[in-house]
């Protein structure tokens, strides 16, 4: 039979500001964890007030939130006088469960053991069943009530998460029961990743968080080209320099699971590993993020306080990440990136036509079988980092954005069949606005392979002029902004090659679209 606790208390004061003021993602996180132990919730009572509950008055507005059919549920919105008489007849109720044996453990949470809670804290003390909570005066007023409270902790530097993890940690020791923290970039949604910290390091992930920074960076250089606008050039250069920090934080964050914890220690390690560039801070945010979560675990097993699990984690974490990353990884990162650049360079050096085209030719292929976002993009990421373009992102847009635009275009235009229009538009219209979504040409690609083959040779054709005509650009922006992004004095080059990219495009899909209505028409 598995063990069954209630969850008790309010927003709080200082919880309203760590995670109280949402209960549905706080509860969702209590759930999340106590199922990954086999422990059921099985009643909540919850005061949720739309404001901090220091010096609050009982006319403020709150919501009473309860368990009903398993699934939490605020009732009405009244004001706190009313809410709290409510809550008695909740906690009258709670008494009564605890003292037939039905609740094994609470988790108390701000709660008001001489108000709302007083009777369900007396019947707990009673029964000595063990309780676990935050809120410093809450919490000490409930031991002083004779409660046998296991894990407390204040409310302060912790999260949603890692409260959960504090209290299911604590209980499941206590039951002697198998439990695994659930802490992930899912964690509080579906499929939840558990096990091995190493499979949430996902290089796809992190850099498509990271293109806003990237393409921040890009709008600067370009608009610092413009009359009057020249200082934005020392805003471009320090956008330079925190890139590494940006990888970091989202790496940490992503690989430790922790929110704002792993953001923490990504910011530490990516300051201290700048001199790595865009893959020091890389490394050094996923051995942050990897350090965080065995930080934290290794604390909250060993029943350490929340707020003192969450610096050693931030903070530790950070600083042994950064070091290593100041002092072992910059180094070879800085080499390893400056010998891709100078492999890219080289080849163009070499020659440029036939660099650009091996490069379009292989576009569609390496973002069809997946390897794009692991392989191409970090180094077009990797070329920006020092001028704000690239020559893989010119062929990015010149070959994916610009060839998936020509065939949706062809498709609005000259349909093979009516309904193709209204499926192409859409991904035209975003091809052309945002730069992106060259999935669109997917089901044209798939379905006809003169269009596929067509794709191949447009990305080819305009990857060869790309690299002909000395192209550097960027991607992830709108159509009509990418030659402004291009190297000086290439606009009109880049310009060039999207619209010859599109053309050739446009114009083997209208004839894959027409031949076969002709020879049907025979």
């Amino acid at each position: 039979m598995s063990k069954r606790i209630a969850v008790i208390g309010s927003s709080g004061g200082n919880l309203y500001n760590q995670g109280g003021s949402d209960p549905n993602a706080m509860m969702k996180e209590i759930f999340t964890q106590a199922q990954s132990a086999g422990i059921e919730v099985s009643f909540i009572q919850f005061i949720g007030a739309q404001a901090t509950m220091d010096n609050i008055s009982m006319d403020a507005k709150a919501r009473l939130y309860t368990l009903e059919g398993g699934q939490l549920t605020a009732g009405p919105q009244a004001s706190l006088k009313e809410i709290n008489q409510q809550a008695e007849q909740l906690d009258e109720q709670l008494a009564g469960l605890i003292d037939e044996g039905s609740i094994d453990g609470l988790v108390l949470m701000s709660s008001d053991p001489k108000g709302v809670n007083a009777k369900a804290v007396a019947a707990a003390a009673r029964k000595q069943i063990p309780a676990v909570g935050t809120g410093g005066t809450s919490i000490a007023n409930t031991q002083a009530a004779g409660v046998r409270v296991i894990s407390a902790s204040g409310t302060t530097g912790t999260t949603n998460r890692t409260r959960a993890v504090a209290f299911i940690s604590a209980l499941s020791k206590e039951w002697k029961l198998k439990y695994m923290p659930v802490i992930g970039s899912s964690a509080a949604g579906a499929g939840a990743v558990q096990g091995s910290v190493l499979k949430r390091i996902n290089f796809r992930g992190i850099m498509m968080a990271s293109m806003p920074g990237f393409i921040a960076m890009a709008l600067c250089l370009a608009l610092s080209k413009l009359p009057g606008l020249a200082g934005l050039e020392d805003v471009f250069n320090t956008l330079i320099g925190i890139l590494p920090v940006i990888l970091a934080a989202i790496a940490a964050k992503q690989v430790s699971g922790l929110d704002e914890v792993g953001i923490v220690a990504g910011v530490i390690a990516g300051t201290m590993s700048t001199d790595g560039g865009i893959i020091g801070g890389l490394v050094a945010g996923i051995l942050a993020g990897v350090l965080a979560y065995y930080i934290i675990t290794f604390c909250l097993g060993h029943k350490v306080p929340g707020t003192t699990a969450n610096i050693a984690a931030g903070g530790l974490a950070g600083l042994i990440a950064g070091f290593a990353g100041m002092y072992a990884i910059a180094p070879v990162a800085l080499w390893f990136g400056n010998g891709v650049k100078a492999l890219i360079e080289a080849c163009l050096t070499f020659s440029p036509l036939l660099a650009g085209a091996v490069a379009g030719l292989l576009i569609w292929p390496a973002i069809i079988g997946g390897v794009y976002h692991a392989a191409i993009l970090p180094i077009v990421l990797l070329e920006m980092e020092s001028t704000g373009f690239s020559f893989l992102g010119a062929i990015d847009m010149t070959g994916l954005v610009m060839v998936s635009a020509g065939i949706t275009l062809a498709n609005v235009l000259f349909p093979r069949q009516k309904s193709d229009a209204a499926v192409a538009l859409p991904g035209f219209l975003i091809n052309l606005g945002f730069g992106t979504f060259v999935e669109a040409s997917y089901p044209f690609m798939f379905s006809n392979k003169l269009v596929f083959g067509g794709a191949i040779l447009a990305s080819t054709v305009s990857g060869a002029l790309v690299g002909l005509l000395g192209v550097k650009g960027t991607a992830y922006v709108p159509s009509f902004m990418a030659p402004f992004l291009a190297n000086e004095g290439h606009a009109f080059s880049f310009a060039l090659c999207m619209l010859a990219a599109m053309a050739v495009a446009f114009v083997i899909t209208v004839i894959a679209n027409r031949v076969p209505l002709k020879n049907a028409e025979k």
